[in-house]
């Protein structure tokens, strides 16, 4: 018998997918960030100090990573298609509300609840993902799928500036405007959702009785392989060496990244540009980070090295940083930061490509999760250091310097603990649900 053409069948599955989780996903980015453009009006209309903004800004982030676990375990459970519709409603109509606040403490609690409401999304797609594609292509989907963030801040960039000339409209200011406009698609996108998601391969009609049966071989052909290096069940993934040191790491680089998107408006606005022009600037780093995330997941799977590209990008990351912070209101620091932008983005196909050689099954959706709920906390961390430095100077240069400090710890523990471990030689280990 002939077999199935795996290029064709990994390409149906791609088409099917991907599309709809990017978008999906570029709409979670926007909902996350657009607090950032909002601010440049909003913290004046309700009395939002910087320290405040910074407080509210990484609140989102508690809330999401203390709901991280049990909302991933219960994409095992009721599968993605239903959880992630789940998400997708709660989230949209939260996003929305935020155009409500009315001062320090309602921005607060609905910051906290949006990140509640979101809590899984993204581990949760890191999850679905192995339930289709074969190890030898996630570095290179997943980048393609992170290529969501620099798309969302580069479309939502522009767009939330000119939202906020919607100002006065109906009554409302541009920032609600803003809000409300940008809530609304994530509640539609639950019914693409249920209508095209699909939760494992054996339920895919739309591959051929033969394709399907090759993919669901080919996953499970890669499954019984690791059987004989597991060691241990769900709660061994929360003190496994491994999985510490990724959670590590994560939360340096997601505090450099969400430090940086959530003042890089205030800070192009800081060195005297307009709030039109700050949304036309904010895009540039990051259209240089969607080339960086595409090229480095490309090689990374080409060459079959996750460690050493990781700590490459951290290293830009580092560099970036530190050198936008230097040269402070100069055009030079804007092709800073997109270096900085380069490493901040590059590194999620490596990185994510990492986990599934440490863990399966259950284990696998428990710390998926553990890694990004530890890692988020860093979008606490970075917007809290980086407004807490600002309340104190007059521009962001020693709040770059901090998160400069924080991607070149991440790249140390790269270089230091991070093993890329062959699961088939002897000795190597693997966590199993």
């Amino acid at each position: 018998m002939e077999q199935p053409n795996e290029k064709l069948i990994m390409r149906k599955v791609f088409w099917r997918l991907i599309p709809l989780l990017m978008i999906l996903y570029i709409i979670s980015y926007i909902d996350r960030i657009n607090v950032g453009f909002a601010a440049l009006t909003m913290n004046q209309d309700i009395g939002l100090s910087s320290y405040a903004y910074g407080l509210g800004a990484g609140i989102f982030f508690i809330g999401y990573c203390l709901f991280e676990i049990p909302s991933n375990l219960c994409v095992m459970r009721f599968g993605a298609r239903r959880w992630i519709a789940r998400i997708l409603i709660t989230w949209g109509v939260l996003s929305c509300a935020m155009a409500l606040v009315q001062g320090p403490t309602s921005f607060l609690i609905l910051r906290f609840l949006l990140g509640v409401a979101e809590a899984g999304f993204f581990p949760g797609v890191i999850l679905y993902l192995t339930f289709w594609f074969p190890s030898h292509y996630r570095a290179r989907i997943i980048a393609t799928f992170s290529l969501a963030i620099p798309l969302a801040i580069a479309i939502g960039a522009p767009l939330s500036t000119a939202l906020l000339q919607l100002d006065g409209l109906l009554g409302l200011k541009g920032w609600q405007w803003l809000f409300i406009i940008e809530g609304l698609p994530a509640v539609i996108g639950t019914f693409f959702v249920l209508r095209f998601l699909t939760d494992r391969p054996d339920q895919a009609t739309w591959l051929a009785p033969e394709e399907k049966n090759w993919l669901i071989d080919k996953l499970a052909e890669e499954s019984k392989a690791n059987e004989g290096h597991s060691v241990s069940a769900l709660k061994q993934a929360f003190t496994n060496p491994a999985v510490l040191t990724l959670a590590a790491i994560y939360f340096c680089a997601i505090s450099a990244n969400l430090g940086l998107s959530f003042f890089l408006p205030q800070i192009l606005k800081n060195q005297g540009y307009d709030t039109l022009h700050v949304g036309l600037i904010t895009a540039i780093p990051y259209i240089a980070g969607c080339v960086g995330m595409i090229v480095i997941g490309q090689l990374s799977d080409r060459f079959a090295e996750r460690r050493g590209f990781l700590a490459l990008t951290m290293l830009l990351a580092s560099s970036g940083l530190a050198m936008a912070g230097y040269l402070g209101a100069s055009p030079w620091s804007i092709a800073a930061l997109s270096i900085a932008a380069i490493g901040i983005l590059g590194c999620k196909g490596p990185f994510w490509a990492l986990p599934s050689m440490h863990m399966s099954g259950k284990a696998m959706a428990g710390g998926i999760a553990f890694i990004n709920a530890v890692g988020n906390l860093g979008g606490f961390a970075g917007p809290y250091i980086v407004g807490s430095l600002k309340s104190n100077s007059d521009d962001y240069a020693s709040g770059l310097y901090a998160l400069a400090a924080l991607s070149a710890i991440a790249m140390m523990l790269t270089i230091i603990f991070v093993r890329a471990r062959d699961l088939h030689a002897p000795g190597a280990q693997r966590l199993a649900g």
